[in-house]
């Protein structure tokens, strides 16, 4: 099943109070498509809507906790239930942390991984029968260049979205066979408010022995403003990928992010290359 052109299409978007997410709902209910939305706060999801006078029928807010997996299936239902179907899938829901390896607690790798990990499959695990049993559908995970390339202080965040990464290529090949597509997005920096003290998680503690981390986290901060992405071309470049239902696997978003990822892969190349001669090394000697 493509794309549907004889009904408005059903999204389920997660993250959506702010940022790509918002202007992702935003044009989906412009396109006249209709939209669960989930979010922490449905009130400032409203809000930055503009109020509550759009259609219910079109809009459903949704106020849950990624981390429970019964909450999540909850709302998948009630978004079948209320809406009529589920197209599209939109695992956006995500926040940013700065800090050393060593700085990074237990508790701050736990709530990380739970919100960008877990809490996808909680999504996946929810959305893919509705999917499976009608043959069709999209499922895009939004990642980042730094699920593809790693900088210091930013491994927490790296970590989660590598795992989402490998989590998107083994689902994509596992349910091509189904009619239901996958895009794993890669966003560069965008000017949302990603980058701002109210959004960019900082560790409990820190040590003075990572200053070059803790002047990084100052001109981060400064960056909000000045990001090269543009949230509205952004979030209609998804929708333009959802809507052909083909194209590569990873979307990158921003110059900055082909940037990134264009170096990355030369860094893979050249390691590769490198171990040419020395990775048979280990094999058994042939009989």
């Amino acid at each position: 099943m493509s794309f549907p052109t004889d009904r408005p299409a059903v999204w389920f978007v997660t993250g959506t109070s702010r940022g790509l997410g918002l202007e992702l709902v935003k044009q989906v209910l412009e396109r006249g498509d209709r939209v669960a939305a989930t979010t922490r706060s449905s009130e400032r999801l409203l809000a930055a809507l503009g109020g509550d006078g759009i259609d219910p029928s079109r809009l459903l807010p949704l106020t849950v906790d990624l981390r429970d997996e019964a909450a999540v299936g909850r709302a998948v239902r009630e978004t079948t239930e209320r809406l009529g179907g589920l197209d599209v899938v939109v695992n956006n829901a995500g926040y940013g942390f700065l800090a050393a390896v060593e700085e990074t607690g237990d508790r701050e790798v736990r709530d990380m991984l739970d919100v960008q990990v877990v809490g996808v499959w909680n999504v996946l695990r929810a959305a893919l029968p509705v999917l499976r049993e009608q043959r069709g559908g999209h499922v895009v995970n939004v990642s980042s260049i730094l699920g593809l390339t790693a900088v210091p202080g930013w491994a927490l965040y790296c970590a989660g979205k590598f795992a989402l990464e490998g989590l998107s290529e083994a689902l994509a090949a596992e349910v091509a066979d189904f009619g239901i597509r996958v895009t794993i997005v890669e966003p560069g920096y965008f000017r949302t408010d990603f980058l701002t003290e109210d959004s960019l998680a900082l560790p409990a503690e820190t040590t003075v022995h990572y200053p070059a981390i803790r002047a990084m986290t100052r001109d981060h901060l400064k960056l909000q403003g000045s990001q090269l992405g543009d949230p509205v071309r952004g979030a209609a470049a998804i929708i333009d990928r959802v809507l052909a239902g083909e194209g590569p696997l990873r979307l990158l978003l921003g110059s900055d992010a082909h940037s990134y990822a264009t170096a990355k892969v030369g860094a893979l190349r050249a390691n590769v290359e490198a171990a040419a001669l020395t990775a048979p090394a280990t094999d058994f000697p042939a009989a």
